[in-house]
């Protein structure tokens, strides 16, 4: 009994490790609802780094003789495009993937040897054994087949809208882009995540982009509180998941 104590309370000191101050702030948080995160700099978070692409080389402005327009200009007069550093424009998510993949493998072989010398030296026979050679010095015999089958059929939709941050603005004049939501209901936290590269010129008069124009697009859509915490299996399980082979 005492090791049976033992092994349970290691059991529970391995679950506390392996989740750490996420167990003290879920503790800390019984009876209320889950807190909504803090408004911050993108730039500042913990392994933001920026983003690098092949860029071409820049262009100096030129200007024409008595010429109010600007050789190279994306447009005359200046609308309120997002175009620089904290300027926000809005994303118009609309994500309808549809994929059907079904694969079918088939393989078969068979083998068969036969070799050796019949009646070498007559029908010489075992010594102490007292018995005759076989007519065939060596046989085998082999067969293997194999079948596979996959598929795959997958569905996904999600429509919504989210107002995004520009954080870097590249020198090709690409606009990096991110945007995060938080919705809280009763206890349970919805969150989006959008983040990206937008070309100034898809950028629609009243301010908004599609999301399929939306290049290296990360788009993150999930949740927390209490259902999704039903949803997800404990801390022990998960780490025998990880550890058995079986």
């Amino acid at each position: 009994m005492h090791s049976r104590l033992v092994f349970i309370l290691g059991v529970a000191l391995i679950g506390s490790s392996v989740g750490g101050c996420s167990t003290i702030d879920r503790l800390a948080q019984l009876g209320e609802p889950p807190p909504l995160t803090a408004i911050e700099d993108p730039t500042t978070t913990a392994g933001y780094k920026p983003v690098q692409m092949p860029m071409p080389t820049p262009q100096p402005a030129s200007y024409s003789p008595n010429s109010l327009w600007r050789n190279g200009s994306r447009a005359f007069f200046k609308d309120q495009r997002a175009h620089q550093v904290g300027d926000i424009l809005t994303i118009l998510v609309n994500l309808n993937d549809k994929a059907v993949i079904a694969n079918e493998t088939q393989r078969s072989r068979e083998n068969k040897e036969d070799s050796g010398v019949d009646n070498f030296f007559g029908k010489p026979k075992v010594p102490i054994m007292n018995t005759p050679v076989p007519t065939r010095i060596f046989t085998g015999d082999s067969s293997s087949s194999s079948e596979g089958k996959g598929t795959v059929n997958r569905s996904e939709a999600l429509t919504t809208n989210i107002a995004a941050v520009v954080t870097q603005v590249l020198p090709n004049g690409n606009l990096v882009v991110e945007g995060r939501q938080e919705v809280r209901v009763n206890f349970e936290i919805r969150e989006l995540i959008v983040a990206g590269i937008v070309r100034p010129e898809d950028i629609q008069s009243d301010n908004t982009i599609d999301s399929t124009k939306i290049a290296q697009a990360r788009i993150a859509y999930g949740g927390r509180g209490q259902i999704t915490d039903v949803q997800q299996p404990r801390y022990g399980q998960q780490f025998l998941d990880v550890l058995l082979p079986f």
